[in-house]
């Protein structure tokens, strides 16, 4: 097994610049994220499901397709991947260990796993069965002595549940059960932001794209060490289609497109 994308992923974890990880949707995407020089990449559940025709969440994609969509995107670039793999799509420890271990045989760097239920009546996983999955996933990606980055991530904001205590209680267990970063996706002030840093001894990934006021210099600031941009880029990409046929539609006309692009033949034939 060639561990040298993953141990790459680990460095730059390790390292002292903030690693900002862009979301592709596809083979394409990725493709051009690595020529504009980012050094490594997630994937998007939610992107991913998205160019399929499904909805986001709720296992729209099963874990054989976000597996084989990572390795395609590994495959396709030179960079290290880490692979938005929701819930671990099992409920019990064990499934989410099946998970880790298959994502590592598919030659992925890296991967989330998360703590929601898709359950809208209980959104959240009592904390100990939370940290369960946590401890099982951990030991997998790292039973071999191999490197693999597991990041832990809290959903409570996304639910609605604005329990800053709760969500740091969370990432501090997460950690210690052996998660190698850790996530709170919706963090919106700053001050949030410093708290959940200053909380735990592991890197902390942002999310941006949710009209926060801040940019990356501030978070740098405020030792971030990861910031992502989830399915913001799956969610432009749709945007600018629409609006464009919008434009048909009610003005029988379109304006010139993709100013600015590189020759994307160009690229894709390299």
């Amino acid at each position: 097994m060639d561990t040298s994308r993953a141990q790459a992923l680990r460095d730059l974890h390790d390292g002292d610049q903030l690693l900002v990880l862009p979301n592709p949707y596809d083979i394409g995407t990725a493709r051009l994220l690595e020529s504009m020089g980012f050094e490594a990449l997630a994937t998007s559940s939610a992107g991913h499901a998205r160019t399929l025709g499904r909805p986001d969440g709720a296992r729209a994609i099963s874990a054989a397709e976000a597996i084989e969509h990572a390795r395609q995107i590994t495959e396709a670039t030179s960079l290290p991947v880490t692979g938005d793999f929701e819930d671990g799509f099992a409920i019990d420890p064990t499934g989410v260990a099946a998970t880790i271990t298959a994502t590592k045989d598919a030659g992925i760097a890296g991967c989330c796993i998360e703590d929601a239920t898709y359950d809208q009546t209980a959104p959240i996983h009592d904390i100990g069965l939370a940290i369960e999955r946590i401890a099982a996933a951990a030991e997998a990606a790292h039973a071999d002595g191999h490197p693999f980055v597991l990041t832990a991530r809290c959903e409570n904001l996304l639910y609605g549940l604005d329990d800053l205590d709760d969500t740091i209680a969370r990432l501090q267990s997460y950690e210690v059960a052996g998660a190698d970063a850790v996530y709170a996706p919706g963090l919106r002030t700053l001050d949030d932001v410093r708290r959940v840093v200053e909380s735990v001894g592991v890197p902390v990934n942002v999310l941006i794209g949710l009209g926060q006021d801040w940019g990356l210099d501030d978070l740098a600031e405020v030792g971030v060490r990861r910031v992502s941009v989830g399915s913001g880029f799956s969610r432009a990409a749709f945007a600018a289609v629409h609006d464009a046929a919008r434009q048909i539609l009610d003005t029988g006309r379109l304006d010139p497109q993709g100013a600015g692009l590189p020759d994307l033949d160009a690229l894709f034939g390299d």
